[in-house]
């Protein structure tokens, strides 16, 4: 997957003086004994990464984090004070105000959390705003205009006003104003917080499947874990203007790294973010007896597989000693085993499985990739972090 934007080494500091704050930045010193010397307050700390073209990327973290900082410093609402901001190999820090303005209409678009639409204008008009402000002709960002509502399904609604409309029905308006532009990054300000839980949740459901079709970059502001295992292929957790922990949900998950972070998924349904190729175990092959293959790890049963790499059978600890010896893998194995797909989650695999048989984990297309055993699913689901998060050291970012 190619990047699109690549954030390096981006500082920001509160002030028309930040110089001793940077020294002290660079020296190592904290966040808190900046504010205590030089009155200036730290919104980004040494931020680093990496957003891969058409990913769902999670900013995420508790109040006074940075990750608004961040997301307001990317399209320069916020004037970094150091490093770089590189969209699609190009400096947006460097941009003169001619040349950021041309960003701002094409390239990078915003959704707010609380909607910003203009109460004066319909439906159609908030969502063909950003066009007439580039200049497109009446006749094209019209046709633009419904095209999106179309896809947001607001089409019956074009003529009306915001004030007509529900909670989540203005925030698909926001979402339709800035998927017109077609710019190639949609920044989201933590655009569902301001939502019921009920329509929040059909939001989400909405974004995932409009990504499915329109695969844009987006960089999503939340402070809810829950929001950013739901939406995220990556995810950067963020505590005092730094990022403390990043990677795919399941990395963070099973490896928090810290009590900060730990405190966020100490709650996570594991059974419904983990899928079986995730914690699936590979098998070795362990002999090939004409044009079958025996595949196996520690457990007690291996599977045979075809000459399409297929599991068409599996073997218990005493044939598997037998077939050692020379006898027929054919004419030993049982066909008494279970298949789950790959991308089945947990929760899914649980309902497959049957007491006392194997499970093979296969591709889409039935092909063998591993094993999996009922000890390591339940552990899976009931695992928690090594230590357990310490109330202080959570307190203190708060």
């Amino acid at each position: 997957m190619s990047e699109r934007l690549k954030i390096e080494n981006l500082y920001k500091v509160f002030s028309s003086s930040p110089e001793r704050a940077m020294q002290l930045l660079t020296a190592g010193a904290s966040k808190d004994r900046i504010l205590a010397e030089t009155a200036t307050v730290v919104g980004l700390n040494n931020v680093s990464l990496s957003i891969p073209s058409g990913a769902i990327y999670m900013i995420m973290g508790l109040s006074g984090s940075g990750k608004s900082t961040l997301a307001r410093c990317i399209n320069r609402l916020n004037e970094p004070t150091a490093g770089k901001i590189l969209l699609d190999g190009e400096d947006l820090v460097t941009l003169d105000e001619n040349q950021l303005r041309e960003v701002r209409r094409t390239r990078i678009s915003m959704v707010f959390q609380h909607f910003a639409l203009l109460p004066n204008k319909t439906v159609i008009e908030n969502t063909e705003f950003g066009l007439k402000l580039r200049g497109v002709s009446a006749v094209q960002r019209r046709q633009r205009a419904e095209e999106v509502l179309a896809i947001v399904g607001l089409a019956k609604w074009a003529d009306h006003h915001p004030h007509e409309l529900s909670g989540g029905m203005r925030q698909r308006v926001g979402l339709a104003r800035a998927l017109a532009t077609d710019a190639d990054v949609l920044i989201m300000d933590e655009a569902f917080s301001a939502l019921d839980p009920l329509i929040r949740t059909e939001m989400q459901d909405e974004l995932l499947r409009l990504q499915r079709t329109l695969k844009k970059t987006i960089l999503f502001i939340t402070h809810d874990f829950q929001e950013a295992l739901k939406l995220g292929t990556r995810i950067a957790i963020m505590a005092d203007g730094q990022v403390v922990r990043e990677g795919t949900p399941q990395e963070i998950v099973m490896d928090p790294g810290s009590d900060y972070v730990a405190a966020f998924t100490r709650e996570v349904d594991r059974s419904r973010l983990f899928d079986a190729r995730s914690i699936m175990q590979t098998a070795g092959t362990l002999l090939v007896q004409g044009n079958t293959r025996v595949v196996g790890n520690d457990s007690a049963s291996a599977f045979v597989l075809n000459t399409l790499g297929e599991a068409v059978g599996v073997l218990d600890s005493a044939s598997l000693l037998a077939v050692g010896g020379g006898a027929d893998a054919l004419q030993r194995l049982s066909t008494q085993f279970v298949s789950v797909p790959a991308n089945a989650k947990l929760v899914e695999v649980a309902r497959l499985l049957k007491p006392g048989l194997p499970v093979a984990v296969v591709d889409c297309d039935g092909l063998f990739l591993g094993t999996l055993s009922s000890a390591h699913i339940l552990d899976c689901i009931a695992s928690v972090a090594a230590q357990r998060p310490n109330a202080a050291e959570v307190a203190q970012h708060a």
